[in-house]
């Protein structure tokens, strides 16, 4: 089932998220509901909170919607270890229109839970390593558009505003 991806403003975006305690079969079919809306919106990340859910969970997949084969579900994802700085291009589901360059580590080393509360750790560079920053930054409560200057961000705020008075939200 597709659900729906909260927008910013929305304060729960904001919030730090509780770690996953246990895999009961509900948190499964939300996994599973999670990847198909991350497909459908043509992502290749997406972080339970931006779909309502304030746990640590993401799922993602660097391939992209098209090839879908590089599939990833990581319970309570922590960066371990980070080196080098890059800029990083990004957009978000939960920032429609916004793209901004944010400094990001070159590196990245995250460990975690797969769905089967198995141990991972995942070493990565170039793309994999920016994806996982983005969706872990949403388990810290943080945004594309916190991570902007100042007058970005507010320009950011006043189109927003904008449009929720256009469309009534």
């Amino acid at each position: 089932m597709r659900l729906e991806i909260l927008k910013y403003p929305e304060a729960s975006l904001n919030e730090v998220c509780t770690r996953v305690e246990e895999v009961t079969p509900e948190l499964k079919e939300a996994i599973d509901n999670m990847i198909e809306t991350m497909y459908d919106d043509d992502g290749v990340g997406l972080a339970a909170p931006q779909v309502g859910l304030q746990k640590r969970l993401i799922v993602i997949d660097p391939s992209g919607p098209k090839e879908r084969t590089a599939l990833q579900v990581i319970i309570n994802p922590e960066i371990i270890a980070s080196e080098g700085k890059v800029d990083s291009e990004e957009s978000c589901l939960s920032c429609p229109s916004f793209r901004c360059v944010i400094k990001r580590s070159e590196k990245v080393t995250v460990t975690g839970q797969d769905i089967d509360g198995n141990d991972i750790k995942i070493e990565a560079d170039e793309f994999l390593a920016i994806v996982l920053q983005h969706e872990i930054d949403h388990l810290d409560g943080t945004l594309i558009v916190n991570r902007v200057g100042r007058l970005k961000r507010a320009m950011y705020d006043k189109k927003i505003k904008k449009w929720q008075k256009s469309t009534g939200k």
